[in-house]
């Protein structure tokens, strides 16, 4: 299986993590899941994310869902969250998980972090611990890690280090950082590829500035590879305009703390998963929100001319 690089570009669709109703993984809807995404025109995955319920699965279970997500993709890249509070816990995972093939593995900074030298040595001391030949991840979620990169501090972090070839971006607001990255790059500085987040709700701007892809877990992939795919053909009237149909559901699933609910449930009412359960701590949908969803859904699918 290939790496990811500089250039890596596309749809990398962070996965959730299927659980049966008794809370135990879900190993049928792994595949099914799975399937689902590369159908709908996903380059790539990113498993083990936050919204991928990462901190509730045991270590044994974070390697069975690597192995088996490695396996379903025939090659194609699949990234591996690894972000932990200790250095040792990342090591050890991403060593495993780069053994068994995956593409690259993803860091998040600690919540610890407060100043830039200290942003500045934990990624250091990550290169350190996982090895220069593994490429990595930086992802940069402030809105969750409450940690705050500047883009001067990101530039000096990927001079520094080859082995960082891409950012998650879902800084917000965070446009005006992707327009500093590719400045610093014209400049001189080091290139890194750059797939954003933030449940792709800002996607057609953030490919405008120059990112390169998605990265991010919104139940309708189809959408995101069109829009990247319009957007690299400089046609972006027509960009905006598909991202715009799928914009109220898009808004709805961003409220905290409701967000992967909303986003199982369409997956599974999609027939990518079985069940759209959640490891405990998680409550479903009610019936209020289940109505609502259900609503966005069908005004969607009249915008596209779906049937049902």
């Amino acid at each position: 299986m290939s790496h990811i690089s500089t250039e890596t570009s596309g749809v990398f669709v962070i996965a959730c993590t299927p659980f049966t109703e008794n809370g135990a993984i879900d190993t049928a809807s792994v595949d099914t899941m799975i399937d689902f995404y590369y159908e709908k025109g996903a380059n790539g995955l990113t498993i083990l994310g936050m919204m991928g319920e990462a901190p509730k699965l045991t270590q044994a279970e974070s390697i069975a869902v690597t192995r088996q997500t490695l396996a379903r993709s025939a090659g194609k890249p699949v990234v591996v969250g690894v972000s932990a509070p200790g250095l040792a816990a990342i090591g050890e995972l991403t060593k495993v998980v780069m053994d068994l093939g995956a593409a690259g593995v993803m860091v998040a900074p600690p919540s610890s972090l407060r100043t830039d030298d200290q942003i500045v040595t934990y990624y250091r001391t990550v290169v350190e611990t996982i090895g220069t030949e593994v490429p990595v991840v930086l992802q940069d979620f402030p809105l969750v890690t409450g940690v705050q990169i500047s883009s001067k501090t990101l530039v000096t972090i990927f001079d520094a280090h080859p082995s960082i070839v891409m950012l998650k971006h879902e800084d917000w607001p965070g446009l005006q950082k992707i327009t500093d990255l590719r400045t610093a790059e014209a400049k001189g500085s080091r290139r890194v590829s750059i797939l954003c987040g933030n449940g792709g709700v800002f996607l057609p701007e953030e490919m405008q500035r120059g990112a390169d892809g998605a990265m991010t877990g919104f139940a309708y992939p189809e959408m995101m590879v069109d829009v990247c795919r319009l957007s690299r053909d400089g046609r972006y009237e027509e960009a905006h305009d598909l991202f715009d149909t799928y914009l109220p559901l898009m808004r709805y699933e961003q409220q905290p703390g409701l967000g992967l609910a909303v986003r199982k449930y369409v997956l599974a009412k999609r027939g990518a998963i079985a069940s759209a359960t959640q490891r405990r701590p998680g409550a479903p949908l009610n019936a209020a929100a289940a109505a609502e969803v259900e609503r966005l859904i069908a005004r969607q699918e009249r915008k596209l001319g779906v049937s049902r």
